[in-house]
């Protein structure tokens, strides 16, 4: 019978004040007893929206049945038809906005906690041991994927599952992309995405790191070699400034570089191992979106006095998940909504000293649907600063684009391939997540990696 409870079963965490001061995960995940009692929300509906709402067409439904029989693992593989990082994208993938938003339940209460029981599956799953994935016969042919972030390992996976000879070619010493060096331990720790990562080389996949692509090979250089198709997932990775004074001070970051640092010279193990990052006491983030409110969050677990987000918009407006938001305000971050920067104030010796705000108002709708920021005259004021973090958005990573010739891109660096498959201007290649679109989330990188891997696969096998 299900469970009409109108809420989603809580999800036990740290305490706010505990975690702000390490770099343990947050939420805790579901005991098997409230796994099962979270389960029996969901209420079987025939229509099943919450498919359609996933970028992987996960079958949530069936998924979620077996978690309430207490097939756990049952429950996992099902996942697994589709979803290559089922305890990644139970943790990172926003829910909210895409499975959850279209849920029956949600109409009245609150939507099943799928993302949740996603994760508490997949943890059972990891803790107990399961077999390794089943690969079809060795087709005789040989895939490169660039890139080893959300995309470029869902599109290795599949590849790899079809029985195609497949190299992840990755810039850093490390593979994992985004997942390793963007988002927060406290969030997704790196050795749960090792496993998933150990996952792929046990089926066979080589990984090649310190592999900057376009300057050590380029696609020709590939094809060469016998790779018979070729996906592009080399992220977003070029940074977007305000263009204001004063942001070649010492002390303003991307937060790429910023989160960077934090995540790949092991910031995380702060303060119990030295680590080489510079420790501020009065940091602001520029920016509204998870990303910022990660950069905010570490900012504080390193020993920031005061953290605060600086938003040119009211928090209505804010793009970062709700729980985000939530447990960043918990941890004691100080939000500044409408309130844009002008400047950024540096000492004789090139280090930051404070930032110049101004106070805005909404207006009209912009192109975005969200209300246009207007500025307040005569409203400017002055921050105590050390550090400035700037997190406003990224760029597709320009590599591959400056160095593959016949490569259409759109004009602001995004690769332009077929919606369907990942298609790019060049036979053979293909193309997904960041490097497309500049701003994809965990799952819809995933979900392009998918579609081209089928693509892919067709193209290789019709060769």
């Amino acid at each position: 019978m299900a469970n009409m409870q109108p809420e989603k079963t809580k999800m036990p965490e740290q305490d706010a004040k505990l975690r702000a001061s390490n770099f343990e995960e947050v939420a805790l995940g579901y005991t098997e007893e409230m796994a099962i009692n979270e389960a029996n929300r969901c209420i079987q509906c025939k229509h099943k929206p919450c498919i359609a709402g996933c970028p992987v067409e996960i079958d949530i439904p069936a998924f979620i049945k077996l978690i309430s029989e207490g097939k756990h693992i049952e429950a996992y593989k099902k996942i697994r038809e589709t979803n290559g990082l089922p305890a990644i994208c139970g943790r990172v993938c926003p829910q909210e906005e895409q499975c959850e938003i279209v849920c029956v339940r949600g109409i009245k209460h609150e939507p099943v906690a799928i993302g949740r029981l996603e994760r508490y599956c997949a943890d059972v799953a990891i803790n107990e041991g399961v077999g390794p994935i089943t690969c079809k016969r060795h087709c005789g042919k040989k895939a490169a994927v660039i890139g080893s972030g959300p995309a470029g390992l869902t599109c290795a996976l599949d590849l790899a599952k079809q029985g195609v000879d497949v190299t992840i070619f990755e810039a850093f010493h490390t593979p994992g992309g985004v997942l390793k060096y963007g988002i927060p331990e406290f969030r997704l720790p790196k050795a749960l995405v090792q496993k998933e990562i150990d996952t792929l080389t046990d089926m066979g996949v080589e990984i090649k790191t310190n592999m900057v692509m376009g300057k050590i090979l380029d696609i020709d250089d590939l094809k060469e070699m016998g790779f018979a198709s070729i996906f592009i997932g080399t992220g977003a990775g070029l940074p977007r400034f305000m263009n204001i004074p004063g942001e070649n001070f010492n002390g303003v970051y991307s937060a790429n570089e910023f989160l960077t640092r934090i995540n790949l010279m092991k910031g995380y193990l702060y303060p119990s191992h030295d680590t080489p990052i510079v420790h501020h006491k009065k940091l602001a983030v520029i920016g509204g979106g998870n990303v910022a409110m990660d950069a905010a969050r570490c900012a504080k677990r390193l020993g920031a006095d005061n953290v605060y987000i600086v938003y040119r918009r009211s928090e209505a407006e804010m793009p970062a998940r709700n729980e985000e938001i939530e447990h960043a305000k918990e941890e004691g971050i100080e939000f500044h909504l409408l309130i844009n920067p002008t400047e950024i104030h540096g000492n004789e010796a090139g280090d930051v000293t404070g930032m110049r705000l101004q106070k805005m108002e909404l207006g009209e709708p912009d192109d975005s649907g969200r209300r246009r920021p207007v500025p307040i005259e005569g409203s400017e004021y002055d921050l105590e600063l050390d550090a400035v973090v700037v997190a406003i958005g990224q760029s597709p990573n320009p590599l591959m684009r400056e160095s593959t010739p016949g490569l259409k891109t759109q004009s602001w660096g995004g690769i332009i391939t077929d919606e369907a498959t990942g298609a790019t201007s060049i036979p053979g290649v293909y193309a997904g997540g960041d490097a497309v679109t500049g701003a994809a989330t965990v799952i819809l990188a995933m979900g392009a990696g998918k579609d081209a891997a089928r693509a892919m696969m067709d193209y290789m096998l019709n060769e």
